[in-house]
């Protein structure tokens, strides 16, 4: 009998046929197609969204040194992410990194059979092409580290935020993302062992059942923590609380904010990795969440300072983009109109109340936004992924739907601050050494005749405006 079957199975084999139960992953064009429009989105929201938000942030006559950090940012990761960090973050290593199998993205294509590799969605046999995941996910380590300049904006120097920025890279985003987002994909689970066993391969954070669908922990704490440990060491901006310090261009700011909002869908329902019900599920949950919380920041800013402002929309809007991120395909509507109401009045006690407790120089509010809005939404998202609150409770791959087990509130509450505090202290050793390795090296600061001339001229030569 084990004679025959062996020769039945080569002689399919020989046919070119496949037996189902070991059918290849299928690529589906569409997959592919709103994979490749949603990594262009991200993008976007870096070049030029959080450019012009963070330009105009800032005064005059440091708009140009903020476009060029964050631009150089953005181009310097997406080197470091095809050469090893792709590989570090998203291949098999052990709990805390991954590997070198895809070290400068070898093995990715075969030039002796002309076959491309594929990366695993999060339903079984559906994949995409390895490249337009790489791709993706390159998009946000970058959008990542462009977060971090608006904490030490306008007396850093260059060459300091280019060598932080590798640093802090390599030593910090990398194993955040492996921890939270690596696992091998849901094809090899067939049954409780199976599960077991490949849950093993993943991320240490993915092991213990952390939700962050689309980088609440790994991009906006990981992001904020950092650029508030450089507010400290890098110092406070001379005359900062005697002089004004208002943003020079708060036109550059809406146009920024708008274009992070509209580029945010890609991020977000991006993250879903297919063109199915998850990805519409973010995009409604991104689009009511960023709604709600503008609309809350503003009544929030209006009861209490007497005007709304546009300043005030554009931060609310990006409070609730913040907030929704980590909760958008695991949460229903309402959760998110949730989210986006209190995400907004928390950021805005995060950049006037909070900001002042701490006395930092945080000069976009980094912190305040994505820090409070970050840990805020991944906290809630623990809430309303709740079936009983219109979530989507937790998906079972053995049975290869929703999981039976009843949905406990406060043990995955549990499990979501584990993750924020690991986001945390990891991101906080990690920038407090970079910084004091650059401070060593290169030095932090530019000197103080060049801070009150403005870094566009005295760093870059070039002025963003003329007389």
């Amino acid at each position: 009998m084990k004679s025959f079957l062996t020769r039945a199975l080569a002689a399919i084999a020989a046919l070119g046929l496949a037996l189902p139960a070991y059918a290849a992953p299928v690529v589906n064009k569409g997959d592919t197609a709103w994979m490749i429009v949603a990594t262009l989105l991200v993008v976007m929201m870096s070049i030029p969204g959080l450019a012009l938000f963070y330009g105009g942030l800032v005064r005059a006559k440091n708009m140009l040194s903020v476009l060029l950090q964050v631009f150089t940012i953005f181009s310097v990761i997406i080197v470091l992410w095809c050469l090893y960090g792709y590989s570090l973050a998203f291949t098999e290593g052990n709990a805390f990194i991954g590997g070198l199998d895809r070290l400068m993205l070898r093995g990715i294509f075969d030039p002796a059979t002309g076959s491309f590799a594929t990366a695993a969605t999060f339903s079984k046999g559906v994949a995409i092409p390895e490249f337009i995941y790489v791709a993706f996910q390159g998009t946000f380590a970058a959008i990542t580290c462009g977060l971090i300049v608006g904490s030490f904006a306008e007396r850093i120097k260059f060459s300091a935020v280019l060598l932080f920025t590798v640093l802090w890279f390599t030593f910090a985003y990398l194993p955040i993302a492996h921890m939270v987002w690596f696992w091998p994909g849901p094809d090899g689970i067939k049954d409780a062992a199976t599960l077991a066993s490949e849950t093993a391969k993943g991320g240490w954070l993915w092991q213990k059942g952390a939700l962050d669908f689309a980088g609440g922990t790994v991009v906006h704490i990981n992001a904020a923590v950092a650029g508030l440990v450089g507010a400290f060491v890098v110092g406070k901006r001379i005359g900062y609380g005697r002089e004004s310090m208002a943003p020079h261009s708060l036109v550059m700011t809406m146009i920024g904010a708008s274009l992070l909002w509209v580029g945010w869908f890609g991020f977000n329902a991006g993250s879903a990795l297919e063109a199915g019900d998850a990805a519409a599920l973010a995009f409604i949950n991104t689009m009511l969440a960023t709604a709600a919380a503008a609309v809350s920041w503003l009544l929030g800013e209006w009861v209490f300072k007497g005007k709304p402002s546009m300043l005030g929309a554009t931060s609310g809007a990006v409070a609730g983009l913040v907030a929704i991120t980590p909760a958008c395909g695991f949460i229903g509507p309402m959760g998110a109109l949730a989210i986006g109401l209190v995400g907004g009045l928390v950021c805005l006690w995060g950049v006037n109340g909070l900001k002042r407790l701490l006395g930092a120089d945080d000069s976009l509010d980094v912190f305040g936004v994505h820090g409070v809005g970050g840990i805020l939404g991944a906290l809630l998202t623990g809430v309303f992924a709740a079936p009983q609150l219109g979530g989507q409770g937790i998906f079972d791959y053995v049975t290869n739907k929703l999981s039976a087990d009843p949905y406990a509130i406060g043990g995955q509450l549990l499990i979501q601050g584990e993750a924020i505090l690991t986001t945390i202290v990891w991101s906080a050793v990690v920038a407090f050494i970079a910084y004091k390795v650059v401070d060593l090296v290169v030095g932090l600061r530019v000197p103080e005749e060049q801070e009150r001339e403005g870094l566009d001229i005295t760093s870059h030569g070039e002025s963003a405006y003329h007389a």
